[in-house]
């Protein structure tokens, strides 16, 4: 009998242990907390050398990593596809934007296709709670109900106001709460804030459940909109000229080890004026006259003042989550959609984009009105070369200006590494891949046709561990490029392949193609089995 009874105690122990130990599975499972930003270049932030202020960026890259080789995909839609996905942005049915182009380009379907799973379709069925809050920008059908979001509020289509909230900024699903601004109250960088803070307090009535938030900023895409004292903080800042600021980026990048110091500053790069059948090269700011470089450092005011203004609201988030002892429970990615916005030349726009695009030079007392609600206004190719320092070219292309992403991460549970730099190469695949790893998810690979996820997990470079050589890929309205290793073969759409060695030449001035010819052949099989693989049916040089 005292045998039976102790086995029974035991078996009750074990029971209890057990019982006890059962709600750990998902505390041990981090929250995640992904942060995308819209139109960012690679160096503005002040961790990447930028001279804009970002201290909460910053803060979260001292305590914890800084990717320096990470890229995305070009462009706004083809990022978020394979940022959601794991996919290639083809095989998620979004290689351009929103235009549905049929059955026929099912690379081209304008929306997540059915085909596809998404990182809160599968973060949901590991037992998270599903938020999002920003920009959506892949087709109102289906929209981020339907492709997995518990809650949403933010922008269904690309980008409008950040002062006018009605009817570009929704609440789904519809029956849930809004919040009520007053007239002149609303600015969308605030108001994501505002919501992220909200549903991350909702998700505390369920403190054993993980989440996962995806806070997705329309700042700095244009329209260029920002409150008044945050311009004016930046004022006399940029009269100095994108010259000037590429030099002193450069500098402070090589200082802190962001790129090799034997770096160069890349050439003022060419820019294209699709709706006016105009190009050149970004002219130098010593050439311009008085009123047009007042208008211009006023512009890029104006953006930074967007980027100051992000960064203050991401504080807020992290203020929230640390206020509630949730912080360091938290795997926190940060990056951007594309490299900088040069649309479509060095001077900016007014009024709209598109075929009506047009440029006002301000001046005098106008000046102080840009960045108000009744102006829409960008920044233009130069100032967009300067913001992707060091790099070539900008959003659209496949040369590093418009791939390349500032990544930092920051998760003390599942890494010790503070303030370290990291230089394996990433990719926007490779978010679904983390995402499935760090919370035991299951990806449905082979359901409804789902292929498998082409990225990999970003764990083990986030611990230190050596990476694996693997092929990457990039196309975007016929801009295109392969990378292997120290190679990567890259063309713009109306160009022949060009070769470098970004192990030494990251800046791509030193074309190799003709002195290697091999290794152009090679990667371009590579990609071009990877686009039929994909459905990339873009009409090619």
């Amino acid at each position: 009998m005292t045998d039976r009874r102790g086995g029974l105690r035991l078996c009750v122990l074990l029971a209890t242990v057990l019982m006890t130990a059962a709600p750990a599975v998902a505390v041990d499972r981090p929250n995640i907390l992904l942060i995308l930003a819209d139109d960012l270049g690679y160096s503005d932030l002040g961790c990447f050398g930028g001279e804009i202020r970002t201290p909460n960026l910053d803060a979260l890259a001292a305590e914890g990593l800084r990717f320096t080789r990470f890229y995305n995909g070009s462009r706004c839609c083809p990022t978020r596809a394979s940022l959601l996905t794991g996919l290639y942005a083809h095989q998620a049915g979004v290689g351009d934007m929103t235009a549905d182009e049929g059955p026929d380009r099912p690379g081209y379907r304008g929306h997540l296709v059915q085909a596809t799973a998404t990182i809160p379709e599968v973060l949901r069925g590991a037992g998270y709670r599903t938020l999002m809050v920003g920009k959506w920008h892949l087709g109102s059908n289906p929209g981020p109900i339907r492709r997995g979001f518990d809650d949403f509020y933010g922008m269904i289509g690309g980008f409008n106001s950040f002062w006018r909230e009605d009817p570009f900024y929704t609440r789904l699903p519809a029956s849930r709460p809004r919040r009520e601004y007053p007239p002149g109250g609303f600015y969308a960088t605030d108001a994501f804030a505002d919501y992220a803070i909200e549903f991350l307090d909702e998700a505390r009535r369920e403190p054993d459940r993980p989440w996962f938030l995806y806070l997705a900023f329309n700042a700095p895409h244009f329209p260029l909109h920002a409150p008044r004292e945050d311009v004016d903080r930046y004022a006399d800042v940029y009269a100095k000229g994108w010259d000037a600021i590429r030099e002193e980026r450069l500098a402070r990048m090589k200082a802190m080890g962001i790129v090799p110091a034997s770096t160069p500053l890349t050439p003022r790069s060419d820019w294209v004026h699709p709706f006016h059948h105009k190009e050149g090269v970004n002219p130098a700011w010593s050439d311009l006259p008085a009123d047009r470089r007042a208008d211009l450092a006023r512009r890029m005011a104006i953006y930074a003042a967007m980027v100051d203004r992000m960064d203050a609201a991401i504080g807020r988030v992290m203020g929230e989550l640390k206020r509630t002892g949730r912080l360091d429970d938290t795997l926190i990615l940060f990056l951007s959609d594309n490299g900088a916005c040069a649309e479509w030349d060095p001077w900016g726009f007014d009024v709209a984009t598109g075929p009506k695009t047009t440029n006002i030079l301000h001046a005098g007392n106008d000046l102080d009105s840009m960045g108000g609600p009744d102006t829409y206004i960008s920044y233009g190719s130069a100032w967009a070369g300067a913001s992707n320092t060091p790099w070539r070219l900008y959003k659209h292309h496949a040369h590093e200006g418009g791939i390349s992403t500032p990544l930092i991460a920051r998760w003390p549970r599942g890494f010790a590494r503070k303030g370290e730099l990291e230089g394996q190469v990433g990719h926007i695949i490779d978010v679904m891949a983390t995402c499935v790893d760090v919370s035991g998810a299951r990806y449905p690979a082979g359901e409804r046709g789902i292929p498998p996820m082409e990225g990999i997990s970003l764990v083990p470079a986030l611990r230190g561990e050596p990476d694996a050589p693997r092929l990457l890929f990039w196309e975007h309205e016929g801009n295109r490029a392969v990378r292997d290793g120290l190679w990567k073969l890259v063309a713009r759409s109306d160009g022949p392949w060009e070769l470098y060695d970004m192990d030494v030449d990251r800046a791509e001035i030193h074309d190799l193609a003709a002195t290697h010819a091999d290794d152009v052949a090679r990667l371009a099989r590579a990609w071009d089995d990877w686009a039929a693989r994909c459905h990339v049916v873009r009409d090619l040089p």
